[in-house]
């Protein structure tokens, strides 16, 4: 349930907290006190749309906090620790909104995006305003609803036709790789033809560009190579060089080499670098007389290295490209080339597709059936306590066959329409087109009460659902509201002394002038304030003694009527 809404800055609200009960919670005031902005600031932390305007004027941000407990295997904290959040069920969001346009959204301390804090919240809050009527008077929505009663079986469902139609969507672009005429299909081989030929010509290999541009740096600088070859080559071996340096020094040393182990230890190093002095010197011989220039050979590499380039350039930054490339071009140059085969085939496999397209569809109708007629007789059944007592609803299923095949989207086949009555003897139609305003809202409570058995909602926020109805009518409304109330928290605006007295916790409120400022205030109700709250809303006054005794009574025969759920 929701146990407390902390509101700040949020239009005429400097400072709110509001302490929730797990019954009936009922907010009432005079129009235009602020009810609308409680309902504002719940929408608000429960991940809608932010808006500049809700803050309060001359402030920079404001701020909107809910403490939830739920049980810990409830689905919201189920969420929450697939998010690696802690929970034992006690879940805090907070959100902020400045007036720079930055949103900052918290649960349980940790920092989450709005859509992160909707995934949550879809499951703790399910809040019903008049705008919610005309969400479901659109035929797509009424879809919707239904679906949600089936839950995970139809969402599986779901999951197949989508499978299947990607599947399908894949085979198509293939069949659309077959268009054209003769002469088209022939154009478009030769290119391919061409294409893979080139690919195959050029043969790149792996690292051959680079040792191209090696061999070519290597070419280009031959010149420079041969003189530093062979300066470093005299270095070594002319007379007076490096051998002959090394030679003079190890005959020097030889003289003295068995005086000391030492003297012999330096003699042997001379003798070693006398070799290696002679090999480098013998190396550098061995390079320069490989050197030459080969004009062949350097225009060879400039036209390999040519091609690779315009291999590149055409089909790919690297051999991995290419290769990926050609390996597709070679599949529809495989495809063009056995057109008939290949069309043939692919044919059968969309239309096995389709078929099984088709046979989903068939089991989601059903489904959808079976549900329907489930849920409409218990809506009809709530529409009968709710002073509606010759109510019929049912689910009107639109016709198709298979060979509409091609028209199933993601919800497969079905168009639906909620048809209702609400009189004997009165055909059914399309919700629409005959519902009052009040049948409107006693319907949509029906429909509230049969899915608070199929949904894991801790708590539904009413927005004077009361609107267009009163007398006998909203009595039983009230009821209603306080047997939902027995296992579902309920919030709910109301005008009407009937449902009022039903609550559980009042809370009242009221617009106040404070230091030249108008300030919207939320305080609980004592038992004795309920009371006057109800003769305000029976339209009595405070020397109003009848409307004062008809209260007492309405709240007497409330409490007679909770204790007896």
């Amino acid at each position: 349930m929701l146990s407390k809404l902390t509101i700040k800055n949020v239009a005429l609200i400097e400072s709110a907290s509001i302490d929730f009960c797990e019954g009936l919670n009922v907010l009432s005031g005079e129009t235009g006190a602020g009810k609308s902005v409680i309902l504002d600031s719940v929408n608000f932390v429960l991940g809608a749309k932010a808006d500049r305007t809700m803050i309060r004027y001359g402030e920079s941000e404001c701020m909107v906090k809910a403490e939830f407990i739920l049980p810990e295997n409830s689905k919201a904290v189920e969420v929450l620790r697939e998010m690696d959040i802690e929970s034992d069920g006690e879940i805090i969001i907070s959100r902020k909104f400045s007036d720079a346009g930055k949103n900052s959204i918290k649960i349980n301390g940790n920092t989450v995006t709005a859509a992160m804090l909707r995934t949550v919240t879809d499951y703790l809050v399910d809040v019903h305003g008049q705008s919610e009527h005309f969400f479901l008077l659109k035929e797509a929505n009424q879809l919707k609803m239904l679906d949600s009663v089936i839950g995970e079986p139809i969402a599986e469902k779901k999951l197949e036709l989508a499978a299947l139609k990607e599947q399908k969507k894949r085979i198509e672009e293939s069949i659309a790789l077959l268009g054209g005429d003769e002469q088209e299909r022939g154009r478009r081989l030769d290119i391919l033809a061409y294409q893979m030929r080139e690919i195959e010509e050029v043969a790149l290999k792996e690292g051959e560009e680079e040792e191209l541009i090696a061999k070519r740096n290597k070419i280009n600088n031959l010149e420079k190579i041969i003189n530093a070859l062979k300066e470093a080559s005299g270095a070594f071996s002319s007379e007076g060089g490096v051998a002959d340096g090394v030679r003079a020094a190890k005959r020097a040393v030889s003289a003295i080499a068995r005086l000391d182990e030492s003297y012999n230890g330096v003699y042997e190093r001379l003798d070693a670098l006398l070799s290696e002095a002679e090999d480098i010197a013998e190396t550098l011989v061995g390079f320069g007389d490989e050197l030459y220039f080969d004009e062949n050979e350097a225009e060879e590499v400039e036209n390999r290295l040519d091609a690779i380039r315009s291999l590149k350039k055409k089909y790919g930054a690297d051999k991995a490209a290419i290769d990926e490339y050609y390996e597709n071009i070679r599949k529809e140059y495989e495809l063009l080339s056995d057109c008939e085969g290949q069309y043939a085939q692919l044919t059968r496999e969309r239309e096995k597709i389709n078929a099984t397209i088709f046979k989903i569809c068939l089991v989601m109708t059903k489904m959808r059936k079976d549900a329907g007629k489930s849920f409409c007789e218990g809506v009809t059944e709530e529409l009968k306590t709710l002073n509606i007592a010759s109510a019929q609803v049912s689910v009107q299923f639109n016709e198709y066959g298979e060979a509409d095949v091609e028209q199933a989207d993601k919800n497969g086949l079905d168009r639906i329409c909620f048809l209702f009555s609400a009189n004997a003897g009165e055909p059914q139609k399309p919700l629409g087109k005959i519902i009052s305003g009040g049948e409107m809202s006693r319907f949509m409570l029906a429909i509230k009460t049969r899915l608070s058995s199929v949904n894991e909602i801790c708590t539904y926020v009413f927005d004077e659902i009361d609107a267009g109805i009163s007398g006998k009518t909203a009595k039983v409304v009230g009821e209603k509201f306080a047997k939902i109330a027995q296992n579902t928290q309920i919030i709910a605006v109301s005008h009407l002394a009937q449902i009022a007295v039903m609550s559980d916790r009042e809370f009242l409120i009221e617009k106040q002038e404070e230091g030249g400022k108008t300030l919207t205030r939320v305080r609980r109700l004592s038992n004795e304030e309920q009371t006057e709250e109800i003769v305000r809303l029976l339209g009595g006054s405070e020397r109003d003694e009848y409307a004062y005794k008809h209260a007492d009574e309405l709240l007497k025969q409330a409490k007679a009527y909770k204790r007896s759920l």
